[in-house]
């Protein structure tokens, strides 16, 4: 795996949205942020620096964190970790399915912790799903 097959394969999940964040990480949301979405799973763009940060980030849940530590080449996610999230320090660490059951893993625990209200937006045509969130926040009398 690289990081270009990570991303194709993230963006190929359902309601998936992607940023780049902390100047040098691809962040992979399950819905967009600006509708309250949150990110399931991130890479480091910078190949110079992998030896110190890993080369993919995800969230695992409880129930696989302890386990997926087992494995060599997987550590505690730096400043994540206490939400459950690992850090994959080199590609060879899985093999393909391994990534893509993991990372579908991910999406879909981070999916079924959405609220109701992100959910729901997520379900409309992608054109009207700002309009919802949008006139949830405005002040009342400002519609």
């Amino acid at each position: 795996m690289d990081n270009e097959r990570i991303r194709e394969f993230c963006l190929g999940l359902p309601h998936v949205a992607e940023s780049v964040n902390w100047g040098h990480h691809l962040v992979f949301w399950v819905g967009d942020k600006a509708l309250g979405g949150r990110m399931f799973a991130l890479i480091h763009l910078d190949d110079l620096d992998t030896a110190s940060t890993g080369v993919v980030w995800f969230h695992c849940g409880a129930e696989r964190f302890h386990a997926l530590l087992e494995t060599d080449g997987v550590i505690p996610a730096p400043y994540l970790a206490h939400a459950f999230w690992v850090t994959i320090e080199r590609w060879n660490a899985f093999g393909q399915r391994q990534w893509e059951d993991e990372l579908r893993q991910a999406h879909q625990l981070i999916y079924n912790k959405l609220p109701k209200r992100t959910k729901s937006a997520l379900a409309l045509p992608e054109k009207e799903r700002a309009k919802p969130i949008r006139e949830s926040r405005k002040a009342p009398g400002m519609r």
